[in-house]
């Protein structure tokens, strides 16, 4: 990655984390139903556990700072969250998500057509996968599981795999109400991370689609 690009990365998440500092804390624990103790606040993100330092706003996993993705959506989830958000647990197609029209280009281009290359072939590896993300299964696709995001916030894979006719394609669907948790924006951003995790989890390189 060019280095002032990596610059500008670092800077948009100190600000962010700097915003961090300046939000009411006992209000996200209440909101988001968070474990804290005095030093530090814990979400469960792709199942993984990140703790965010209270007193410097940095989020940390196992010691280690995640990528750009991750913090931003961490970050953006507590800013950009509706005052009392509530999924409605209805699972739709990206297009049908509120605000998120003008990204489904991109979505597509980037983050669908990665996913489908990635596993064309690897059916295994990414049912494996989902499954190591705490999926669970769904009776679409030669592989479909709902995704927990955070544990109050689900998506949706979907894969069906190349055979002699077709290349494989891919899908993704997203809680209707994503946009009371984060900016529209944002839901970009957990597909390219859905995609990132996938990959760890199936042991592959994990697949940096945007920054991090």
């Amino acid at each position: 990655m060019p280095e002032n690009r990596q610059s500008n990365y670092d800077q948009v998440i100190e600000n962010w984390r700097l915003k961090f500092l300046e939000m009411d804390q006992e209000e996200l624990i209440r909101k988001f139903q968070l474990e804290a103790d005095k030093e530090f606040l814990y979400i469960i993100y792709f199942s993984k556990r990140f703790r965010i330092d209270r007193k410097n706003g940095f989020i940390t996993e196992d010691g280690k700072s995640p990528g750009f993705d991750t913090v931003m959506n961490i970050y953006n989830t507590f800013y950009y969250s509706a005052a009392h958000p509530v999924a409605s647990g209805n699972l739709v197609a990206f297009r049908q998500v509120k605000r998120v029209y003008p990204f489904e280009a991109a979505y597509r281009r980037t983050i669908i057509f990665r996913l489908q290359e990635l596993f064309s072939g690897k059916t295994e590896e990414l049912r494996k996968a989902c499954e190591a993300l705490g999926g669970t299964l769904l009776p679409q696709g030669d592989v479909g599981y709902v995704l927990p995001v955070f544990p109050f916030l689900n998506i949706a894979v979907l894969f069906w795999d190349k055979d002699e006719e077709f290349e494989a394609q891919a899908n993704m669907l997203f809680d209707s109400e994503i946009t009371e948790f984060m900016h529209e924006e944002n839901v970009v951003c957990v597909a390219a991370d859905a995609v990132y995790y996938l990959t760890l989890a199936a042991g592959m390189t994990p697949e940096k689609i945007y920054a991090q």
